[in-house]
């Protein structure tokens, strides 16, 4: 397969997990998270947590994080990359963050239920529906008091980056955290480094985003990493098209619904039809593993 321009595109499987997944590029993840964080105390030192995360029965349902990430803190990170919107996605959210919940309990000890942080990073190649603000590209989810908007819990925090929403242009970039998101939404179109992302961190992110650099057997992850990401894009694509059209034609929110499922069906068959594990299938499009089963 042909791979047009420089860099690796990091909404690839492939391409996230090289630029931030291993402990060589640990402070590209450290200086991204920190970002994120803004004002809150910062991250200084990371350790990578298995992404696996299983019940506590071996009935019970599991779950796979892109990445998974503890600070010096003890407080726990999950980050997850995803390409095109999921059905239930918000649900599936709150699931994942349950699991470092329970984990924080200790085994045959008494405990008085403090927990550390939980943190779930959500970079989204896609924006939530609403209409509303349609610049606003962080959204920052906690408990509130429904009355007085107060926050009631402050331990649990989901913050989704909503790539797409993100409009600017390098010389319109004025903080650390926009030139993150400018990289994130265009590293795979740059055919040189931009001007503007001269600071060291961005130095090493570009040496390592060469796809020129990609030994034999890393060019072969990635260009099928690539192939399930454009072939995704492409189903999604036409299938939302589509769901559109038969929305307008019939006049109900069911026709984009319906689309949607018949999108995420088709990317399933083809992974399936590839040999991917069913678990893996089930992250990536959100079905249940008894549909995927049927198909």
């Amino acid at each position: 397969m042909e791979i047009k321009g420089k860099y690796i595109n990091p909404f690839t499987d492939f391409g996230f997990k090289k630029l931030f997944g291993s402990e060589f590029n640990k402070e590209l993840l450290i200086d991204f998270l920190n970002q994120v964080l803004g004002d809150r105390e910062q991250v200084q030192d990371l350790t990578y947590l298995n992404p696996e995360q299983l019940g506590n029965l071996p009935e019970d349902r599991k779950a796979i994080y892109d990445l998974y990430c503890e600070n010096e803190r003890g407080e726990k990170f999950i980050i997850e990359l995803q390409h095109v919107r999921q059905e239930f996605f918000k649900d599936r959210s709150i699931f994942y963050a349950t699991f470092p919940v329970q984990s924080q309990a200790p085994k045959g000890k008494a405990w008085d239920y403090r927990l550390k942080a939980v943190y779930t990073i959500g970079i989204l190649n896609f924006s939530f529906h609403d209409l509303s603000e349609q610049d606003r590209f962080v959204r920052e989810v906690q408990l509130l008091d429904t009355k007085t908007g107060e926050v009631f819990y402050d331990k649990l925090t989901f913050i989704y980056l909503e790539v797409p929403r993100f409009k600017k242009q390098e010389e319109e970039l004025e903080t650390h955290f926009d030139k993150w998101m400018f990289v994130l939404k265009n590293l795979h179109r740059f055919q040189e480094r931009p001007r503007k992302l001269q600071e060291r961190v961005f130095t090493k992110l570009f040496a390592e985003a060469e796809i020129a650099k990609l030994n034999a057997e890393d060019m072969r992850t990635y260009q099928e990493s690539l192939k399930v990401y454009r072939d995704n894009q492409n189903t999604f694509d036409y299938s939302i098209k589509e769901a559109k059209r038969k929305g307008r034609e019939e006049g109900r929110e069911e026709g984009w619904n319906e689309g949607h499922h018949a999108a995420q069906l088709e990317i399933a068959k083809q992974l399936k039809a590839r040999g991917i594990a069913l678990v893996v299938i089930a992250e990536a499009t959100g079905l249940p593993e008894e549909e995927l089963e049927k198909l």
